[in-house]
Formats: C-alpha cells, structure tokens, sequence
C-alpha cells in the first residue's frame, strides 16, 4: 500500500499520478524488476516502461543490468529537489512572457482597491519594488495615524525605505510623532515639510512616478491604487505647489 500524504507531495512537485505510484514503489524496493514494482503500484507492466523513460530523464530512476536481467531503482530522495528547482528555473525564465500579457490588459489607465491593513502592507512593498533609484518618493500624510496602525511594520518600512537611493519629501501634519521623525531626517533619508496649523488628514498620499495611493487611514481602512500617468503628473505638481510655500 502506497503512502497516500507522499503520493500528494510528489503530485504538488509536478508529477503524474502514475510517474508518483511507480517512484514510490521503487523507493521501497530497491533495485527490482519491473514486474515487482508492477505488482506494488497496481499498474500495467507495459505502461510501467514510458514511465520509468520519463523517471530517469528527470533524474529520479536509475536502470542497472545484471546479466540478462534489467533493474531498476529509484535515485534518493534528495533527488526531488532537483525536480523542484528546475521547475522553478523554467518558471523563472517563463515569467517575463507572462508578465507581457498581465502589462496588455489596459494596466497604465486602472484603479485597483485594497481593504484590510494586510492588503494594504501588500501595496506598500509594492511601492518600494516599482520606485527606482533617484526618483521622487512624495508623502502627505499624518504620520502619527499611519504608523499607529501598525507601529511594528510602518516603523520597520521607514528604516527600509530609507536605504533606498531615492528622493523622499514629506508634506506632514504638525504631531509629536511627525516632530519626532523631523528630528531624525537624516536617519530616515526624507525631507520633512509641516502643513498649516489646523489641517487635518485622514488617508496618507503617496506619490512615484508608476503610481499614486490613497490610503485611507480611519475604519473602514483601505487604500486606492491609481496607475494612471496624467494622475500621478497632476498629484506631482500639486505637491510641488504646497511644498514651494511652505517654509
């Protein structure tokens, strides 16, 4: 009898039910014969020879010749992580084909939503794998609300987001929390400007030049992410126009 919770790891590793029946088999015989391994894995002898042709390509199944006989024995475990690794080379190589057809689907004209505070973690690693180096990363915000809701991971991605090479300005309401991060300015690698007394901020903006987010920072929280470039030109110059009068 065959383990049934192995039998489902080698099918999660790619392979066909039959291919996985046999190689188990082999593993628990040894080197034998393929009537044996028929007899253990309830399958044909003559289907049993395609297969072990596909086993050994794969590295999984070496054939030994003792005399007139031919055996067969299944290479060690540690094999299947080659099987997993080539996998993931094809993939890997694979994956710019697939990313062409996700960059066709009208991806420079939409608005996508995120709700829940781990979506929204989610939009902004996203903003720190798309931003390149020297580009403007553009902030208005209260920042005492921001980091309040979830102090462990906003803190953790500011100290992240300043070994970045790139250009950080802050447009921030005038908090304790916000004073406390202009005194560190340079730690943080931002620049930080305070809005007029009396502003009051409930969604954190955050501008690059491959997208806009709207964040919004009170129950229900959820963020809107806008790739749109005569959006995220006009929100570039609106905070060029606030900053330019600020002291």
């Amino acid at each position: 009898m065959l383990d049934e919770h192995l039998l489902g790891i080698l099918l999660e590793l790619g392979l066909n039910e039959k291919e996985a029946k046999v190689y188990l088999a082999s593993l628990s015989l040894g080197p034998t014969a393929v009537l044996q391994i028929s007899g253990v894995c309830g399958i044909k002898r003559s289907s049993i020879y395609p297969i072990m042709e596909r086993l050994k390509r794969l590295g999984l199944m070496v054939e030994q010749i003792r005399g007139l006989k031919t055996f067969y024995q299944a290479e060690p475990p540690e094999k299947l992580e080659l099987v997993l690794e080539e996998r993931k080379a094809k993939f890997k190589n694979s994956l710019p084909d697939f990313s062409k057809l996700y960059n066709l689907q009208g991806q420079h004209n939409i608005i996508k939503r995120y709700d829940g505070i781990q979506a929204i973690k989610s939009v902004y690693e996203d903003l720190l794998l798309k931003i390149k180096p020297h580009q403007d990363y553009l902030i208005i915000s209260d920042q005492s609300k921001w980091v309040a809701l979830d102090e462990k991971y906003f803190s953790d991605f500011a100290r992240r987001r300043a070994k970045l090479p790139i250009n950080i300005r802050m447009l921030q309401i005038d908090t304790p929390v916000a004073r406390w991060y202009k005194k560190y300015e340079a730690n943080f690698n931002f620049k930080i400007k305070f809005l007029p007394k009396n502003t009051e901020l409930v969604t954190n903006l955050v501008i690059i030049p491959e997208m806009l987010v709207i964040h919004q920072l009170t129950p229900p929280v959820m963020a809107m992410v806008i790739d749109n470039k005569s959006a995220i030109q006009l929100h570039q110059q609106l905070f060029e126009i606030i900053w330019n009068t600020l002291l």
